[in-house]
């Protein structure tokens, strides 16, 4: 088995990420997921990735090492935010497809191992282009069980230097969150999680360790009667009181846990996708909190470094409707992209994720 410890790559993947599944009052499923990091891969934007598509599963065409017999063809359109970078295969993060597949890929740093040589009859694949694949294939959670189980095998074979340390998250209409996570000891797959995932250690570590904050709660705690003498509560919010608030992997999957447990979803797609990114501010990165300690080499692929991992963007889709929406660090503005307006056509397409500021002045319409 092979780790992904090579400095070279443009990203060393070893940022955050946060991802969550949740649900809204009249019935749509979402999926999102913060992006942490310090610098974005070149060429990344929302990506569509349209059907009929040929890709491969291992090789790109930027490094010439193609492996032919990894061509695939897309059977469902995609889209979410990935870089064209490598040519060959358009390599998302995390996105939705036609049948209302959503997933992305996560940093697990120190626990990733994948397979030296693909197994019998299976068909190789690289670790970063899991998502693409899987999207552009699968239809349910279902049908990416079956397929990590039995058609493909995820492949230890560096992409520009290095094997990204990653491990997955896939939610359907069914409301079923997937965790995927391949380790020292095998391919593992978590069936009806929480609906959480963060990064390491895995997700049976992160699950055990909520057993650690079964006090908290969304009431609070009224007095306190200590030694003969009561105290009055005179704040609020004391129902929590013990939840983390750092910005580490088992704290954001502890907050995030409850959060999904206690907060109020939306009415309805644009309310959910608005109270959900308000969760994912929760466990957001502010950019000079978390100083990078391993920034790897710096390569002419890499845009806009900053010595700090930070939440670049946050992105929420929904299985019903195929939209996929996002914000960025300085742009809160919601931007959204509709797959199924998207549908008809054949050719990759992107989009800029905004990242400038875009500050609305209202004064100038008032009346006078």
């Amino acid at each position: 088995m092979q780790t992904g410890t090579h400095p070279s790559l443009p990203c060393d993947f070893f940022g955050g990420c946060s991802a969550l599944s949740w649900h809204t009052q009249d019935g749509k499923h979402l999926w999102g997921r913060n992006f942490d990091f310090n610098r974005l891969a070149q060429d990344t934007k929302v990506t569509f990735v349209p059907r009929g598509l040929p890709f491969y599963t291992c090789g790109t065409t930027l490094e010439h090492d193609l492996v032919a017999e990894s061509r695939q063809v897309a059977h469902y359109a995609a889209l979410g935010i990935g870089t064209t970078l490598l040519e060959s295969t358009p390599a998302l993060y995390e996105g939705v497809n036609e049948c209302g597949l959503m997933g992305g890929q996560l940093y697990y740093r120190g626990f990733a191992h994948f397979a030296e040589q693909p197994r019998p009859d299976t068909l190789p694949l690289q670790p970063p282009f899991a998502v693409t694949y899987l999207l552009a294939t699968c239809a349910t959670v279902e049908q990416v069980i079956d397929t990590l189980r039995e058609r493909v095998t995820l492949l230890a074979r560096p992409i520009l230097g290095m094997v990204p340390m990653l491990h997955w998250s896939f939610s359907d209409r069914t409301g079923e969150t997937l965790v995927v996570e391949s380790d020292a000891d095998g391919l593992h797959l978590y069936r009806d999680t929480i609906g959480v995932m963060t990064n390491s250690p895995g997700y049976p570590w992160h699950r055990q360790n909520l057993l650690n904050y079964v006090q908290v709660r969304d009431l609070d705690y009224d007095t306190l009667t200590l030694c003969g003498d009561t105290l009055p509560q005179c704040f609020s919010g004391s129902g929590a009181l013990g939840l983390p608030g750092d910005w580490s992997s088992p704290s954001r999957f502890v907050r995030l846990a409850y959060l999904k447990k206690y907060a109020v979803p939306g009415k309805d797609e644009a309310q959910g996708v608005a109270h959900m990114l308000r969760l994912f501010g929760s466990a957001a990165f502010p950019l000079g909190m978390v100083r990078v300690s391993q920034p790897g080499t710096v390569t002419p692929h890499d845009t806009d470094i900053v010595p700090y991992d930070y939440t670049i963007y946050t992105c929420v889709a929904c299985a019903e409707s195929q939209r996929f929406y996002w914000t960025t660090y300085d742009n809160p503005r919601i931007f959204c992209a509709d797959l199924q307006h998207l549908l008809n056509g054949t050719a990759v397409r992107q989009f800029d994720l905004n990242l400038c500021p875009d500050i609305q002045c209202v004064t100038q319409s008032a009346k006078k």
